[in-house]
């Protein structure tokens, strides 16, 4: 696989990809992540001088996924992991956990104290990921959450 920072020609393909893989667990509308304004352009809403990235993920030349950090509710030391979407057939190469990965060496890099993240309990091979990388589970959302559909909440310290 190979991984690179998200492109605008890419925004049709993400959006695709996120919409069809929320369809499949059943996270369509309001309060899911595939609901979200950004998923029609993700490029424009992912940059580094916001402290955000976007990664997508290609495997056999094909962009199959993708995975994000951005700042959690305006949060100078706080980002959300988001939007880790892989196409079903392509899951079981490891992209999303290298996509993680490569989101979290990110926030890192600009000095996030903690990594956030929503996700569904249906979800169970992202939240192995997720508890495999360090991610503890939260009993309720943090403050400032836009994702209401959600019902699992994780963070790790970075």
């Amino acid at each position: 696989y190979h991984i690179e920072p998200i492109k605008p020609e890419y925004d049709d393909q993400v959006c695709h990809i996120i919409k069809s893989v929320g369809h499949e667990f059943n996270a369509i509308g309001e309060g899911f992540g595939p609901g979200d304004a950004e998923v029609t352009g993700m490029s424009q809403y992912y940059s580094d001088e916001n402290k955000s990235i976007y990664q997508v993920g290609f495997i056999n030349h094909q962009l199959v996924g993708g995975c994000g950090i951005a700042a959690y509710s305006h949060s100078p030391d706080t980002c959300e992991l988001r939007k880790l979407f892989i196409l079903p057939e392509s899951r079981g190469y490891k992209l999303g956990q290298a996509l993680t990965i490569s989101c979290l060496e990110y926030a890192r890099s600009k000095a996030y104290d903690q990594c956030y993240l929503e996700t569904l309990t249906s979800m169970t091979a992202a939240i192995a990921l997720y508890e495999k990388l360090g991610f503890r589970f939260l009993t309720e959302p943090l403050k400032g959450s836009l994702h209401n559909s959600c019902n699992v909440w994780m963070i790790k310290d970075l």
